[in-house]
């Protein structure tokens, strides 16, 4: 028997030692960490991965769930109300002190449709803060869009800075067996590689940029610990704008969620006008009561209806009136400026579009034909050194203006995108 008590003591110990802990991850899976970022990522990935984890999103959904939670108590019914009383209770009773009971129920009824408004407010508080959240969302798109394209701008800007700096390197080498044969002196030599100083200070700055924009984009998304390996894909080249004008003032009307907002907030203080007008009504209380007093038992009824003479909520329904005047102006400001940001940014992005297009059609290739052919003249001893190093800083000024004048459309169209709440940039 004790052996049996041993085996089924270890067997229990066994059991307790393989089962699974129960911790705060296992009774709450949503507050586990999220997986880690898998890369490169587009821009689509990048979009999505942040409306799942981005801080101030999931803060601003948790609210909307709080709002909409107000629907319930917005929809709830007044308690009635009951009261027990026992007077004048003596041991033994007799005729004089009899035993006295009493017990009612109370309760008011809302007049005026009181609880029908107050379920229209806040149902219509419940969609504004929705259109909030949306344009809370479309804030963050924003800067994530921004912040993956300047992350585009470093990442090519590295590559070229790299590219220059390996090309450069091949014509200090170049020199240094000219300056070993006696084709050039050694001054001649150190003004070539004192350029070299200038490429390598360009990939110092464009990683450093690099890694930055990284780190930024990584936080808009919601990875509160930034890897170095994380990666993107995508290019600077963004798609033409097939839309007019006019197309785009009408989506922006239609789409732009601060506008639905303010549409909302005139519905919510149009219930607000609702509600002031119905709390002027009187509310009336009805009530039962019994009463029991020895052997005899009474029964009675009563109601009380407050008498609005002099306060009919006046203060509230003119309060409320004006509120309702205040967000109807401030609905046609709202809309006033949305055609205004839609133009001011369409005006940014024809400029940039131009800027970009002449460094692409014309600069670019000018500014590489001249170096590669003072690059070939100066190995072979047919230019000075002065003219292909002055070559050579004009094509390192000629890519970073061409870069900087493509990260700028894309700028510009990701604010179009912006200001009129369309896809313009997939």
């Amino acid at each position: 028997m004790r052996k049996v008590a041993i085996l089924s003591l270890l067997s229990c110990i066994v059991g307790l030692a393989s089962a699974q802990p129960v911790g705060p991850s296992a009774r709450q899976p949503g507050a586990q960490s999220p997986s880690p970022v898998r890369g490169p990522l587009t821009l689509a990935q990048v979009l999505d991965l942040a409306h799942r984890a981005n801080p101030t999103l999931l803060s601003g959904a948790q609210h909307l769930s709080a709002v909409r939670a107000q629907e319930v108590t917005a929809g709830l019914r007044q308690n009635p109300t009951s009261v027990l009383s026992s007077q004048l209770v003596t041991e033994p009773p007799n005729a004089n002190n009899p035993y006295f009971y009493s017990g009612g129920v109370s309760r008011l009824f809302e007049r005026g449709g009181k609880r029908a408004v107050r379920l229209d407010t806040a149902r219509a508080t419940t969609s504004l803060a929705s259109f909030q959240l949306d344009d809370q969302r479309r804030q963050i798109d924003l800067s994530i869009r921004q912040a993956f394209s300047r992350m585009l701008y470093a990442r090519e800007a590295v590559t070229i800075s790299r590219d220059n700096l390996e090309g450069y390197r091949r014509t200090v080498d170049l020199t240094k067996v000219r300056l070993n044969t006696g084709s050039v002196d050694q001054t001649d030599f150190d003004r070539v590689e004192l350029q070299l100083a200038g490429f390598e200070s360009d990939l110092d700055n464009s990683e450093l940029a690099l890694g930055q924009s990284s780190i930024a984009l990584q936080t808009l998304v919601g990875i509160n610990r930034p890897s170095t390996d994380f990666a993107i894909a995508g290019t600077l080249d963004p798609p033409p704008v097939s839309a007019t004008l006019e197309d785009l003032r009408r989506d922006a009307v239609a789409n732009r969620p601060d506008l639905k907002a303010a549409h909302e907030q005139v519905a919510v203080n149009a219930t607000t006008v609702r509600f002031a007008v119905a709390n002027g009504t009187a509310d009336p209380t009805l009530a039962g009561e019994y009463e029991r007093s020895g052997d005899v038992n009474t029964f009675g009824a009563s109601i009380n209806i407050p008498l609005r003479i002099f306060d009919r909520n006046q203060g509230e329904k003119e309060r409320a009136r004006y509120e309702l005047e205040s967000s109807r102006l401030a609905l046609t400001a709202l809309e006033n400026q949305v055609i205004s940001d839609v133009d001011i940014a369409w005006a940014a992005y024809q400029a940039a579009q131009v800027q970009s297009e002449r460094y692409r059609s014309k600069y670019l290739g000018e500014a590489a034909h001249v170096r590669d052919n003072l690059e070939f003249s100066y190995r072979n001893g047919n230019s000075t050194l002065l003219d292909y190093l002055s070559a050579l800083s004009d094509y390192r000024q000629v890519n970073l203006a061409a870069m900087n004048a493509n990260l700028q459309l894309l700028l510009a169209l990701e604010q179009l995108s912006y200001a009129t709440h369309t896809e313009l940039v997939p």
